[in-house]
């Protein structure tokens, strides 16, 4: 065994390293939205009422005025467990397909594994968020809807169905997707980037503070990429969930073209930047300390080729 082998919880692309990846996710995901809960808050009133929360510093003060301090909390539970179990499966399973893939598309180039493996995570990893952002979003918007998740479940149920809680999957999908693509894209390349480029160094020569710090920087990069990018299905998801429109279409129509880009995307990167590092920080220390290496790269054949071309 090497020595950068030795004190490993488990040994690569095994079931007890997707475990890590999956826990890791959870805890990193689940954490870092639960901080940012007020500034979705904001966000969220934003889209829905963007004439009364106009800007961030207005939207803050009526918010605290109107509601009082504790509504700035409003939805923690959903953000804390939805994105919890979405950030679960989302780094998780991009680690599995992006094996898989790795290992079935020999001849494709890396941004393809990469777009396909994180599509592939984000899909399943939506169907688990999204009953849980319906209630969010309600309770968030609609002072006397519910309290949180425990009312908010039954009383979505109850008067929609299932249906209630999947109406805005698609939507969701429309924004996570790209972003996801882009996400995992721009990180990996990043990284490859600032050893190549910057750092001069391989991952494996570096120390583990420094591997950090790259997965810091490249978080960030992918974090700010990937707003951009969701920005217009994000809006549209809000106003679906608070009966703004019926349909994406009739969303589209009402909120504008240019507004979809627009409206609370100073806000969402006030949010998303911090948040993307911050995850990736989390999930990169979680691999450290059971002995993994930090997250970037493909370990495959392709990978060997390119090396040796």
């Amino acid at each position: 065994m090497r020595m950068a082998d030795q004190g490993r919880f488990c040994e690569e692309f095994s079931a007890g390293y997707y475990g890590i990846c999956t826990v890791g996710g959870m805890l990193s995901s689940g954490t870092t939205h639960l901080v940012t809960t007020p500034l979705d808050v904001l966000k969220v009133n934003m889209q829905v009422n963007p004439l009364k929360y106009s800007s961030m510093s207005t939207g803050f003060s009526t918010l605290w005025k109107e509601q009082g301090p504790s509504f700035l909390w409003r939805g923690w539970s959903g953000k804390f467990c939805g994105y919890g179990v979405q950030g679960g499966c989302k780094f998780g399973l991009y680690e599995y397909f992006k094996r898989l893939y790795s290992d079935v598309l020999v001849d494709h180039n890396k941004t393809f594994i990469f777009f396909l493996s994180s599509a592939s995570a984000q899909v399943f990893a939506d169907v688990a968020l999204c009953p849980f952002e319906a209630i969010k979003v309600r309770v968030q918007t609609q002072p006397h809807f519910a309290k949180g998740l425990s009312d908010g479940f039954p009383k979505v149920y109850r008067t929609e169905g299932l249906t209630g809680f999947y109406k805005g999957l698609f939507p969701l999908w429309g924004r996570n997707l790209p972003f996801s693509m882009i996400m995992f894209s721009t990180f990996e390349h990043s990284v490859d980037l600032i050893y190549k480029k910057i750092v001069q160094k391989r991952k494996e020569d570096c120390s583990r503070v420094q591997q950090l710090g790259v997965t810091c920087v490249a978080g960030y990069a992918a974090g700010a990429v990937g707003t951009v990018v969701s920005n217009p299905a994000d809006n549209i998801v809000a106003s679906l969930y608070n009966n703004k429109a019926k349909n994406v279409l009739q969303a589209v129509k009402k909120i504008g073209l240019f507004n979809l880009f627009t409206r609370s995307l100073p806000v969402r990167i006030t949010i998303v930047g911090p948040v993307v590092t911050l995850q990736w920080f989390f999930y990169d220390t979680i691999k450290v300390l059971t002995g993994l290496p930090t997250s970037g790269g493909l370990r495959r054949r392709l990978e060997e080729a390119n090396l040796s071309a």
